[in-house]
């Protein structure tokens, strides 16, 4: 069977998309960057990302989003396509780059004020200050809004006294933390003339200038992980320090010298949710970061499979293991959800830009850039997850060596689906935005909250579906049926999720949502599934090669057929497909891997892995 190994100039160019331009300079500089030697110990490593590190701030890759008058190069959206393209590379170093960058960096330009700004933002991107993001506690990962560290302020001294008041509320997991952070951005409850205001951000220095702890902070090392062990995460815990009234972050939340507490946003829980909203770039930045590492696994993936021959026809020619229908549909589905979820990710970027990169501010567009943001994120870090393992597996024996990378890669995002918002309760976020169709309600997040606002509030609206005739008809690689299909089983999905949820009382509110749990899982991944979709097919149509846009109308069916098929069981048992049409989808998935099993090469070619960063021998032609 032939293979076509050239490269496609428009299949690159419409992946790297809006930020074309910046994916290419990032590649150059990944070029020059050195990849840890193999058994480093974790001091090791860590020493070399902190090299590699100062290396990419030295090229000029920390001036991504940061405003022009700080050093930086205003470009927000382009401050997530340079954390992406990391992904690339060593996983350490695109975490420890968005520690400090991103979420450490992004803290202070989001919730901090010019002050701040004029203070902090320039040292952080030139590196002269490492910092930490600390906001995750033992106790409280997810539920943000109930943190348990304080920051009281003391009108007497003019100081804020951020206090651990107990083993639940240490600072865990926390980036820069171990080793190499100066200062910590850290999340607590802010509370001043004995009234509480919720969670506020404070910069507080964690070492003195030798290295050595401060006093009254204690800094553990979380040690050992099962992946990305060249970034120092630590624990930290604060005994009464205290922190000038500067050191509030106070864009959203001011206190005047006599503990006056003073907002733009009223509310609690409406400050609170605007706050965190400023930090979305992060679960848009670990979604594009998941998406690399993938697309760097079927690089690898798919050059063992054309070259690696097992059994032989009759005429005695071994075959390469890329030829079997079982090794493609490994393979080749993966990367047709790989391509669509590239699409959706460079939608999204292109969103969040429009959204936060100007001085605009649109409440609404902001919430459903959130939920969309939770919902790709979950939905992209569970694909690498589970691409990485089947590479792995496609690749033998020889995919378990660290040397061929699938192992390192492996274990370097597993964590993903965990960090930045563990996937689940992402989707219950999607869930919600979808129940409450984005109203301005900004409540409470938790359970409880979220199913009494359901039960009191939600009204029953007749969702207007296509009818079930149209999709039992029509060929199932028609788009427009495709389109049908998944915003048919999208509406359904919340339309009996809403029957399930509308008779909850006040009293039972708790029960009936926990009970429905399942279904509002399964309403926000049908949501996301049909945003990527149609993601997947603008980026077509804006396709300016027929050839190319021909080859990517395969993929989206390859995509979408896949998708279908191991959503069987819902389509027949919902009467959406006939037993025989979905026999056929099963035939068409089996048909479009043979397809495009000759363009496998130059689908993943079109990634733009740095080959300098593919040094797995099965890899090398």
């Amino acid at each position: 069977m032939g293979v076509n190994t050239t490269g496609n100039d428009t299949l690159r160019t419409l992946l790297d998309g809006r930020w074309a331009e910046l994916r290419e300079r990032t590649r150059k500089r990944l070029g020059v960057l050195e990849a840890p030697a193999p058994g480093l110990s974790r001091e090791e490593h860590r020493e070399h990302v902190l090299r590699q590190l100062r290396a990419l701030a030295s090229s000029g890759h920390s001036t991504a989003g940061f405003p022009v008058r700080h050093g930086g190069d205003g470009d927000f959206g382009g401050s997530v396509v340079a954390f992406e393209m990391l992904g690339f590379g060593d996983l350490s170093l695109m975490v420890k780059a968005g520690v400090q960058w991103g979420l450490f960096g992004g803290a202070v330009q989001a919730l901090g004020t010019d002050a701040h700004h004029e203070r902090y933002l320039r040292e952080i991107i030139e590196l002269d200050l490492l910092g930490c993001f600390a906001m995750t506690e033992s106790g409280h990962g997810s539920d943000v809004q109930r943190l348990n560290t304080t920051a009281t302020y003391d009108p007497d001294t003019g100081e804020f006294v951020v206090n651990t008041p107990n083993v639940h509320a240490r600072k865990d997991y926390i980036g820069n933390a171990a080793r190499d952070g100066q200062v910590a951005v850290v999340f607590a409850q802010l509370i001043t003339g004995g009234e509480e205001h919720g969670v506020h951000a404070l910069v507080v220095p964690i070492r003195e200038p030798d290295g050595s702890a401060r006093a009254g902070v204690t800094i553990e090392d979380c040690g050992e992980k099962a992946g990305l062990n060249g970034v120092d995460n630590g624990r930290l815990t604060f005994d009464n320090v205290r922190v000038p009234r500067e050191a509030l972050l106070d864009r959203y939340g001011h206190v005047a010298e006599d503990g006056t507490y003073s907002s733009p946003v009223e509310g609690t829980g409406k400050r609170f949710f605007t706050m965190l909203g400023t930090l979305v770039r992060g679960r848009v930045s670990v979604a594009g970061g998941a998406l690399s590492a993938t697309k760097k696994a079927l690089t690898i993936a798919v050059r063992h499979g054309e070259t690696r021959k097992q059994f032989a026809k009759p005429d005695g020619t071994e075959v390469p293991v890329l030829d079997y229908l079982a090794h493609q549909r490994r393979l080749l589905p993966a990367l047709a959800t790989t391509y669509a979820l590239n699409f959706a990710q460079e939608a999204l970027v292109s969103e969040l830009h429009a959204v936060f990169g100007g001085d605009e501010s649109d409440d609404q567009r902001k919430r459903e850039l959130e939920s969309q943001a939770a919902g790709q994120k979950a939905v992209a870090t569970w694909h690498a997850t589970r691409t990485i393992q089947t590479c792995r597996e496609a690749c033998g024996g020889a995919g378990y060596l660290a040397e061929n990378q699938l192992p390192q890669l492996k274990a370097d995002t597993d964590v993903f689906t965990t960090f930045e918002g563990d996937n689940t309760v992402l989707l219950q976020l999607v869930a919600k935005g979808l129940l409450t169709g984005y109203r301005d309600h900004l409540g409470d997040l938790d359970t409880l909250g979220m199913a009494r606002f359901v039960a009191t509030q939600l009204v029953g609206a007749v969702i207007e579906r296509t009818p079930v005739r149209a999709l039992l008809g029509g060929d199932v690689r028609d788009r427009a049926w495709q389109l049908k299909l998944f915003t048919d089983r999208e509406e359904h999905v919340l339309d009996g999720l809403v029957r399930r949820l509308r008779n909850a009382g006040e009293d039972d509110a708790f029960e009936v949502f926990n009970n429905a749990q399942d279904h509002v899982l399964r309403a926000a991944r049908t949501h996301v599934d049909r945003i990527v979709l149609e993601a997947f097919v603008a980026a077509i149509d804006r396709c300016p090669d027929s050839d190319t846009a021909e080859l990517l109308e395969r993929v989206c069916d390859l995509h979408v057929l896949a998708n279908v098929e191991e959503d069987l069981a819902w389509f027949l048992g919902h009467g959406r497909l006939t037993t025989a049409k979905a026999k056929s989808i099963t035939s068409e998935v089996n048909s479009l891997c043979a397809e495009l099993r000759p363009r496998a090469a130059e689908l993943v070619e079109a990634f733009g892995v740095p080959m300098e960063w593919i040094t797995a021998p099965i890899a090398q032609r």
